[in-house]
């Protein structure tokens, strides 16, 4: 059985600090409503999605400037599925390293495993989040929050 934890990566033209930049830019690229502070060790933030009771708490548990930061899940509801705080205790981190004449950067979401409930929406919404929202936040500067 895989129990490899969700992992994707972009590429992108942009500098380590710009992408360290706009990770922590969450309503840039990631959700419209956000609550708290996404961009210093030790910061709270809470993102919330739709007219649904949706929600996510992180804290910056880990953090080194344009190379690597670490979002910890400390709450959260996920309406659509039974285990509502699946996310609970899960972390998302994120690798930012040279690549050609921009970054790469790597995310992975341990916890979030096939074997769990949401994985395929998640991973879904990872994918567009990652891939199309936060890259497109990186090179035209016009991200896609939800």
């Amino acid at each position: 059985m895989n129990n490899q934890d969700y992992q994707c990566h972009i590429t992108t033209p942009a500098s380590a600090e710009a992408a360290f930049d706009a990770i922590g830019q969450v309503s840039g690229w990631w959700a419209k409503h956000v609550e708290g502070y996404s961009e210093s060790l030790r910061d709270v933030f809470t993102v919330r999605f739709g007219k649904d009771k949706t929600y996510v708490t992180f804290e910056i548990t880990e953090l080194i400037p344009n190379q690597r930061v670490v979002w910890l899940v400390t709450d959260c509801n996920l309406h659509w599925i039974d285990n509502k705080t699946e996310w609970t205790g899960t972390s998302v981190v994120w690798e930012i390293t040279p690549a050609g004449d921009g970054v790469r950067i790597d995310m992975t979401h341990h916890g979030l495993v096939p074997q769990v409930e949401c994985f395929e929406d998640c991973q879904a919404g990872w994918n567009d989040h990652i891939g199309n929202s936060l890259k497109s936040y990186l090179t035209e500067h016009v991200g896609m929050p939800v």
